[in-house]
């Protein structure tokens, strides 16, 4: 079986490339991939059967490229080596896709390539499902698009509003629709993100500062929103300044 290693460290390319190479039945493909767009443009070209693939990358990381991998009809099978467990959710415990913690054992690698298998929604839909009361929340948000499956990783987001039966997902490429209630986003995330209006989430991280309008309203503003601001409820400007002042 041909195998494609992604990972951005020359040394972790190095160290998976000579394991792969000592167990009989799998041959490296070269050139190897430093991250997600690379990995995406080698599988298209070199078709390989396996990837062996790393999750923190720069550009697009391990779980956008396996979300796109799962949009195709014949995708190869994914292992993911990573040096964090927290990614771990208990979906990769039980589904035919490996999750192996740097550094790689020898004989985990091997175990885990006998047993890959093409990856299937299923894989992708228990990745990034709402996560359980007392669950672990998610670190990606999906979104169907034109596109296809979008994974947002949830530092990237930046605001949750609320309108009718969708909410709108902004984050620092653009903006996607989600078809998830206001409320399950703030019971799973609220120690990211607080509420400032009955329609509205927004990440702590990302706020700049609180403003009071001419008329009395109050906007917040927020980084990487170019100066545009976001409507602040009377009901929540407390909490937000409270908020403000632990930062």
């Amino acid at each position: 079986m041909n195998v494609l290693i992604v990972d951005d460290e020359p040394l972790a390319r190095e160290r998976l490339s000579r394991m792969v190479g000592e167990i009989n039945g799998y041959r490296v493909l070269e050139p190897a991939a430093s991250n997600g767009e690379e990995a995406l443009s080698l599988i298209d070209s070199l078709k390989p059967d396996v990837v062996l693939l790393d999750i923190r990358m720069p550009g697009l990381d391990g779980l956008q490229v396996a979300a796109k991998l799962c949009e195709r009809e014949a995708p190869p099978a994914v292992i993911f080596c990573t040096a964090y467990d927290e990614f771990a959710v208990e979906a990769f415990q039980v589904s035919a896709v490996g999750y192996l913690v740097k550094p790689v054992r020898p004989e985990s690698l091997a175990e885990a390539l006998k047993k890959a298998e093409r990856p299937n929604r299923v894989q992708l839909a228990a990745l990034t499902r709402p996560a359980a009361s007392g669950g672990v929340p998610r670190s990606h948000i999906s979104a169907r698009t034109r596109k296809g499956i979008e994974l947002i990783p949830l530092e990237q987001v930046i605001y949750f509003i609320a309108d009718h039966k969708y909410v709108t997902l902004r984050h620092t490429g653009g903006e996607v629709l989600l078809d998830e209630p206001l409320k399950a986003l703030e019971d799973e995330f609220g120690e990211r993100f607080v509420r400032i209006h009955r329609n509205a989430l927004v990440a702590r991280e990302r706020i700049e500062r609180l403003q009071r309008t001419p008329l009395g309203h109050f906007q917040l503003y927020l980084k990487g929103m170019n100066d545009e601001a976001l409507v602040v409820s009377r009901r929540h400007v407390a909490g937000v300044r409270k908020l403000m002042q632990s930062l």
